[in-house]
């Protein structure tokens, strides 16, 4: 990217899955913008970051993920990925590309963000992305740099789980970015010739040699610089960056970690921290969620091709208040010779907390999920297991899989089995969301307001799915590259 004068208007940390489209538009619009990443930035994508059929690098140890450890309940850890490249976790995630519902966009305007209502926030979805089946109709961008795309069925056992999803009475939902009633449907992909179109793909790399926009990779980022009152820049490695204007992407782990090592969360904690406390934010990192996640185990009959992509379909449910999503996968995880259907919980009770490690502040943080701590959460859990047992008996399916003998059906009886054999196996679906949340000024808990700018300190802002009040009711990947681009129609609202 070009060099640009010492000092930039704004100064963007994090090439994420929000950074990179917010430090675009904001180029775009004339902001000389100065985006630095902590991981690769050299525009150079390794076979395992471009192939949308991989997810290597998410892998534990791969160095593109920052490979961080997190409770997901008391006494079981494990470990979450995130993106440490340009073009963050969308550089390693399984390229899916739904939208926030409007549910969830009527959810989050309802608790005092009405500039972030389904029809306000329309615009900057379309903009996104380039729906090669749908972005001729309302709703939906033909035109925008993220390509949209829903792949032909890949196997009979991909149209086993549509036609069993159906015998079980849920409707079809071809479009899974619409608003029709939720169901079985193709999932959109952000894929183009079987290469992850990550964020930096989409919005970087089109802009090399833009003058108004420098990325610098390979820059760890300390703390906000604060000066009577305003952030003024960041200290890196390598020195202090100042700007005009500050603006955390780092994703809801590292924007809030960022946060807490600058002395802005809740007072207390900092004071235990041995940090002097900039603002009292006590919503930092004090509730967030993300989407627990069950794997259950099944088997296809001998002889059956496998699938040469690991997903296609999606079933979105609602069973006794729980919002349910059934992900089969269609390919083996490594030499296993059973598949696995994930069984998420897509509107969790229970919040998590992002805090510091009190003996080294400098390290990653600690995350708890706290998953299971809620009833209603346990028995949402309980009623996706369910579900997936009776879509694997169906006249669709059961010719072409047959299920796992890990869960016979006394266990699927028994509800305090049933919650055993979950949390032993209960994950994250790598969704987190809410660690800095906006809201009004009555809300003691909001760390940003509407327009994402940080409570307290002046020429701050946050912009990645730290500040959605809650996580969404689909995967978050569309919906975070929607908030940079949001973001930026906000900045001088």
């Amino acid at each position: 990217m070009a060099i640009m004068a010492p000092e930039p208007d704004v100064v963007v940390v994090g090439a994420g899955t929000s950074g990179c489209a917010l430090a675009a538009r904001l180029a775009d619009a004339g902001r000389r913008v100065l985006l630095l990443e902590a991981g690769s930035a050299d525009g150079q994508w390794p076979a395992d970051i471009r192939d949308a059929a991989s997810l290597a690098a998410a892998a534990p140890g791969h160095p593109a993920n920052w490979d961080l450890a997190a409770e997901v309940l008391p006494g079981r850890s494990v470990r979450v990925p995130r993106g440490r490249i340009a073009g963050g976790s969308s550089a390693l995630n399984a390229a899916v590309w739904m939208r926030a519902t409007r549910r969830d966009l009527d959810g989050w305007a309802a608790a005092g963000n009405p500039l972030w209502a389904p029809d306000a926030v329309l615009p900057a979805f379309r903009r996104s992305e380039a729906d090669a089946d749908y972005g001729r109709l309302p709703g939906h961008g033909a035109d925008g740099p993220v390509p949209v795309r829903r792949l032909p069925s890949p196997s009979v056992l991909a149209d086993a789980f549509a036609a069993g999803s159906a015998e079980l009475g849920f409707p079809a939902e071809p479009d899974k970015n619409g608003d029709a009633a939720p169901g079985h449907g193709p999932i959109p992909f952000n894929v183009e010739g079987g290469v992850r179109i990550n964020a930096a793909m989409a919005y970087l790399a089109p802009r090399q040699g833009l003058q108004t926009l420098a990325v610098r990779g390979g820059v760890a980022v300390r703390r906000i610089l604060v000066e009577r009152g305003r952030a003024v820049g960041v200290l890196t490695d390598d020195g202090p960056v100042r700007a005009g204007e500050v603006v955390l992407s780092a994703g809801a782990v590292g924007s809030a970690h960022l946060l807490l090592a600058s002395g802005l969360g809740p007072a207390a904690d900092l004071a235990v921290a041995g940090i002097d406390v900039v603002a009292d934010l006590p919503g930092v990192g004090a509730a967030s969620s993300d989407h627990p996640i069950v794997y259950v185990p099944y088997r296809p009959v001998p002889g059956l091709p496998v699938s040469a992509r690991p997903l296609h379909g999606v079933l979105h449910a609602l069973v006794d208040g729980a919002e349910i999503e059934v992900l089969p996968w269609l390919r083996p995880f490594g030499s296993d010779p059973e598949l696995l259907v994930g069984v998420g919980l897509q509107n969790p009770v229970a919040r998590g907390r992002l805090g510091l490690d009190l003996r080294n502040p400098s390290r990653p943080p600690r995350l708890e999920y706290r998953y299971l701590a809620e009833e209603a959460d346990r028995r949402g859990l309980r009623a996706g297991v369910r579900l997936v047992a009776s879509l694997l008996v169906t006249d669709a399916v059961a010719g072409t899989a047959t299920p796992s003998a890990e869960l016979p059906g006394a266990l699927l009886a028994d509800d305090a089995a049933l919650d055993r054999w979950i949390a032993d196996r209960v994950g994250t679906a790598v969704h987190l969301s809410g660690t800095a949340p906006m809201g009004p000024d009555t809300d003691d808990r909001a760390v940003v307001d509407q327009q994402l700018r940080v409570r307290g300190v002046a020429g701050l802002r946050v912009v990645d799915t730290s500040v959605l009040p809650w996580v969404p009711s689909r995967g978050t990947a569309a919906t975070a590259v929607m908030v940079g681009e949001r973001a930026a129609e906000l900045f001088d609202a």
